[in-house]
């Protein structure tokens, strides 16, 4: 019963827009809490869940619990408080054009120009995707993101163009999420590297985190970081092998991700002044015009080609492509083949 929830739940300062209250039965005995919850409670993703555990909104028995691997009992009376939608102070923004691929009343897909953030740092950032998207659907996002987020499924690097996924409502933001954590929402990219990777098509497989010294940038690391999967194929060399395109398929979203790998991997992205290592050599035998579009590209030379998924509602799989980007198009043609 709800009324059986702990007053210190009860009591919190963030107030619940609705309350559930579950029973367990035999079928459940020593599943994990997160997992049992998510289950009993579909239009909830077990990364909602936890937070909801973090932040001391479930009751195990009468007492708070916020341990995620709580294993269940069979007749745990297990009580969840649903916060209330936060209220957001982001300001619309009409000015910022967006270049909508599709929309519907569940999603948005969108082709993201080069020097948009995808969500301000603070509150007096007006400036950024987001801002755009709240002149565009007004209340009609999900806010499962937060929020400084709301409707963000899943981000971009300010510099980096291409496809993006929206959400507009908290069932399609978790359905996606979910698609996003089990790796069957299929994100490929395209990017432009100093030199050829060897061999041409392989999977990178490494752990990234913060750079100690350096917060706005990732390394790679042999321990203690977040798994990072890139599987990469070259799709075509340049300037007799001192370029490349390459296309990349993520099966994980760290940040930085592909920028991190073919760094690690010494073969930077063009334009990428954070992690880029030229292959100085690699410059010689350039026209005087080439090599000026190469060291004065002014972003990393990386963009989101396509996105495929199933779609929340009706469940059909969906498949969106982008096309590169004028900029990176010209460098392209810059360089000889």
């Amino acid at each position: 019963m709800v009324s059986q929830l702990d007053k210190s739940l009860q009591d919190q300062e963030q107030l619940s827009a609705s309350m559930e209250a579950f029973t367990v039965e035999a079928e459940w005995v020593s599943t994990r809490l997160d997992k049992y919850l998510a289950s009993v409670s579909p239009t909830l993703s077990r990364t909602r869940v936890q937070r909801l555990l973090e932040e001391g909104h479930i009751a195990v028995n009468d007492a708070i619990c916020k341990d995620d691997s709580y294993r269940v009992k069979e007749g745990d009376k297990i009580c969840m408080g649903i916060p209330a939608p936060q209220p957001t102070d982001l300001v619309a923004n009409p000015t910022i054009p967006l270049d909508i691929v599709y929309e519907d009343d569940d999603l948005i897909v969108v082709n993201k120009q080069a020097g948009l953030s995808v969500h301000p740092v603070n509150m007096h950032d007006h400036h950024t995707l987001v801002n755009a998207l709240i002149s565009h659907c007004g209340d009609n996002l999900s806010g499962v993101g937060g929020v400084i987020r709301p409707g963000i499924v899943h981000r971009l690097d300010k510099d980096t163009t291409g496809l993006m996924l929206v959400a507009k409502n908290d069932h399609a933001h978790q359905f996606l999420s979910e698609q996003l954590a089990d790796r069957s929402l299929s994100r490929v990219y395209v990017a432009v590297c100093w030199g050829v990777p060897n061999p041409p098509f392989a999977t990178i497989n490494t752990q990234i985190t913060m750079h100690p010294q350096h917060r706005t940038k990732m390394r790679v690391v042999s321990q203690g970081g977040k798994e990072a999967i890139t599987n990469y194929r070259v799709l075509e060399s340049l300037a007799g092998g001192n370029f490349s395109i390459v296309e990349c398929r993520l099966s994980t979203g760290r940040t930085h991700q592909i920028r991190v790998h073919l760094s690690y991997r010494g073969h930077s992205l063009v334009g990428d002044h954070l992690y880029e290592k030229p292959l100085l050599k690699s410059l010689r035998n350039l026209s005087p015009a080439a090599q000026m579009a190469v060291k004065e590209f002014p972003r990393q030379a990386l963009h989101a080609k396509q996105i495929e998924f199933i779609h929340p509602v009706t469940q059909e799989k969906l498949t969106f492509d982008s096309q590169l980007p004028v900029d990176i198009q010209n460098l392209i043609h810059t360089i000889p083949s």
